[in-house]
């Protein structure tokens, strides 16, 4: 389909203008009507012509000048495919037209130079233009010398009259030529362009859907392996006090707790995962309950919730937390991973400390454990880790995970905080801030423009 035929949408979901003109939009949706008219346009009155020479004078040069219209009248129907063979057959058809004892038949060589501009190249028709000089002023030489030697009839019109006529409808066949096929490229190259715009476009919106995808698939994770951790916990607790509790009410009521405590953990799960979830559903209410992402000042519940799955945790948290959410998000996210594997892999552990440093440009955030025996690496699949690597890395920090030097496991991001621009007025020239301790575990004293809590 060619440039001018466009009218339909394009796989991209691009829809192309429609060319104006009934005649135009009717000629690019049928391209071999057009060709057989052009070769019915020369070959009908040529053979005709032709038949009708050799019914008055039958001559073996008409017999050979109709096999050669015929020749390249068929041809004509192939000069969008092959313009290069039509301009050659329509050549020989010039040149030999001359000594058949007729006037030089140049309209195939015409449709020729056209069709080459138009399908190949400019360059391709211009040189086609020099072969087509040089054959009709070679042929017309050879012709007049032969006259004067009285060895040939000369031609009806005089030679160079019939050279300028040749010369100058083939110089206005090249330049009309130029002109479709330039404007035929140039709008085939804004359709390609189009074209693959909306590829990229589409491309885009993919990259973006997966993107969004992994994002959720994170959150899906934190929320669904620290809830469910929690609540394995309490409930394995709880059936250990169930059956201690045939005579005691103590441990009853304890165990009842617990369950009350998996229920509430259970129900918070299910809430988080049908609001995240909620983005991947069309077409439904999209005026649900929205709740804030978690950030630093929801740590505090979590630590009592995984205290009350018997783990001991103790943390420290030393100056301002930042006030990008995002990056809050972050320091929640691996507080919850690291505390979520010393629950489940770190079971003889008598404590676990987290220790989160809000420094001047940078946030170190570090949960370790002091469990002799910590079999992480043969169980879980990874993906938390992988995914709080990615979390840190938007901010150009870097998430370690292993052993201790000193026994036990240790979880530490380090990351570059962001922080809002302090008004100029309010900016006072002698005040410090404190750079950040070089050990998360001993914390310096904190000056007054910071803050330093420790929840036993």
């Amino acid at each position: 389909m060619t440039a001018e035929a466009t009218t339909t949408q394009t796989p991209g979901g691009l829809e192309l203008p429609r060319p104006p003109g009934v005649v135009r939009r009717f000629l690019g949706a049928h391209p071999l009507a057009v060709d057989i008219f052009v070769a019915a346009f020369y070959l009908v009155p040529s053979v005709i012509g032709a038949l009708v020479a050799s019914a008055v004078d039958p001559t073996p040069q008409e017999l050979i000048h109709l096999v050669l219209s015929a020749v390249a009248g068929a041809a004509l129907l192939a000069r969008r495919q092959q313009p290069a063979v039509v301009f050659a057959i329509a050549t020989v058809l010039l040149g030999t037209s001359v000594f058949l004892g007729r006037d030089m038949d140049v309209v195939p060589t015409l449709f020729a130079l056209y069709a080459l501009a138009v399908y190949r190249s400019i360059r391709s028709a211009w040189v086609a233009f020099a072969v087509t000089s040089a054959v009709t002023v070679s042929t017309l030489v050879v012709e007049v010398l032969l006259a004067q030697a009285k060895a040939f009839t000369p031609l009806e019109t005089a030679a160079v009259p019939s050279g300028i006529l040749v010369l100058s409808f083939s110089v206005v066949a090249v330049l009309i030529g130029s002109n479709v096929g330039n404007r035929r490229r140039y709008l085939n190259a804004l359709i390609d362009r189009a074209r693959q715009l909306a590829r990229e476009r589409d491309q885009q919106a993919e990259i973006a859907a997966a993107a969004e995808r992994s994002r959720i698939a994170r959150e899906m994770h934190d929320i669904v392996s620290h809830s469910l951790t929690v609540m394995i916990t309490l409930a394995d607790g709880s059936a250990r006090m169930a059956e201690a509790a045939a005579d005691r009410p103590d441990p009853a009521e304890r165990s009842a707790q617990a369950m009350r405590l998996v229920a509430e953990t259970g129900r918070g799960a299910l809430a988080d995962m049908r609001r995240l979830l909620g983005v991947l559903r069309d077409g439904e209410d999209v005026s649900a309950a929205r709740e804030p992402q978690p950030g630093v000042g929801e740590i505090g519940e979590l630590i009592e919730t995984f205290r009350a799955a018997g783990l001991p945790v103790r943390i420290t948290i030393t100056g301002l937390p930042p006030d990008d959410v995002g990056q809050q998000l972050t320091i929640f996210r691996v507080v919850q991973e690291g505390l979520t594997n010393a629950l489940r892999y770190a079971a003889s552990a008598t404590a676990v400390r987290v220790v989160i440093v809000f420094g001047p440009g940078t946030v170190i955030v570090t949960i370790d454990d002091d469990a002799a025996l910590h079999p992480s690496a043969g169980h879980g699949s990874g993906r938390g880790l992988i995914g709080l690597r990615e979390r840190v890395g938007l901010y150009g920090g870097t998430l370690e995970a292993g052993p201790r030097p000193g026994g036990g496991w240790r979880v530490r991001a380090v990351f570059d905080a962001v922080r809002a621009a302090a008004p100029e007025s309010t900016a006072s020239p002698t005040a410090e801030t404190p750079p950040a301790p070089s050990d998360p575990e001993t914390p310096p004293t904190p000056a007054p423009s910071t803050t330093t809590k420790e929840n036993p």
